[in-house]
């Protein structure tokens, strides 16, 4: 379990053996560290990270006490620096943060109290467990259930029947409805969860609203960012499970499926009865059409315009996305054609 630290900071040993590396013979195993910063603004009771080439000035005059690197970087820390020798710095460095800024680790209260303010509404029915910190504004439903330990922001809404887990973070203005959420999953500010998806029957004489009867629902550790809409299903459940990551502005209609530690970053929308397996990433401003399957650890290009299903393991983007080398090799074709005309 972390523990927040002391005013003091921590051990620069202890640090170290918390990621499982070694420190340099010449480095002060005593020496306190009190936060991270970016190797620009880094100062001798910091500690930063660098994994990329175009950083190296960077490194070179960098003022941090400790820089977790690779070992092809370890040659270019300051004699100042403790360099911090590790496979892969970004995940060593986010455990480091996790150790010198508990309180990051999810958003708090605003107001930064515990227990619940003045100014909510909470309905008899109820039950909100113990620890829970709900900020002004607060309206809580019918039969609701929120676990222990979770925070609430202000203005948050949760509709009749919501069940909210323990230790959660449910960020201002957020509104959920018929939803089933478990424990430590974060909802960034302006959320919209588990509202009417877009159902109509189509016909000559208007559109009949199709009505939404499923629910949302959300495993656990799992973050949805700020003004991103879940909608409900239509039928059959919604569902986010455990370890996924969801960027803000997203769009994921109703009867989509996203299994297990998936990363899918901002501005893309998802239709419905879509699924994606398990570890899929979906880059920034794609589209993915409805009925589709994207297999596990399938990967999508930013700004593709998806219509077919993905196998598992493949790599695809383009507008229509296909495999990426099929892709690029018809964008480079394209390229020595155009080129060719214009010289001709």
């Amino acid at each position: 379990m972390i523990q927040a630290p002391a005013m003091s900071g921590i051990a620069l040993a202890e640090l170290a053996k918390e990621v499982g590396a070694s420190l340099p013979a010449s480095a002060d195993p005593g020496a306190r560290l009190r936060g991270g910063a970016s190797l620009e603004t880094a100062e001798s009771w910091h500690v930063a990270y660098m994994d990329h080439a175009r950083y190296a000035e960077s490194l070179r005059a960098t003022l941090a006490g400790a820089c977790v690197v690779t070992e092809r970087f370890a040659h270019m820390v300051p004699s100042g620096t403790v360099a911090i020798v590790v496979r892969n710095p970004h995940v060593t460095y986010a455990t480091l943060l996790a150790r010198l800024h508990p309180d990051a680790l999810r958003p708090q209260s605003v107001l930064g109290r515990a227990g619940v303010t003045s100014g909510c509404f909470v309905h008899p029915s109820a039950q909100i467990g113990v620890g829970v910190v709900m900020d002004p504004g607060a309206v809580i439903g019918e039969r609701v259930i929120v676990g222990d330990g979770t925070t609430l922001g202000a203005h948050v809404v949760l509709g009749s029947d919501v069940v909210i887990g323990r230790n959660c973070s449910i960020g201002a203005g957020v509104t959920i409805t018929h939803c089933h959420m478990a424990d430590r999953t974060i909802v960034h500010p302006g959320a919209r969860i588990g509202q009417d998806g877009f159902g109509f029957a189509m016909s000559a004489s208007g559109h009949v609203k199709v009505p939404q009867l499923g629910r949302v629902v959300i495993g656990n550790d799992v973050e949805i960012g700020a003004n991103t809409t879940v909608d409900r299903g239509s039928g059959r459940d919604t569902v986010i499970e455990d370890g996924t990551k969801i960027d803000n502005l997203v769009q994921v209609a109703h009867n989509v499926r996203i299994g297990r530690h998936c990363v899918i970053t901002a501005q893309v929308g998802i239709a419905g009865s879509t699924v994606l397996e398990d570890y899929v990433a979906v880059g920034g401003q794609s589209a993915i059409a409805g009925h589709l399957r994207i297999g596990r650890g399938a990967q999508l290009a930013a700004a593709s315009r998806l219509m077919k299903d993905v196998p598992a393991g493949e790599i695809w983007g383009g507008m229509p996305a296909k495999p990426l080398r099929e892709w690029f090799r018809e964008q480079t074709t394209l390229k020595r054609l155009a080129k060719h005309r214009t010289g001709a």
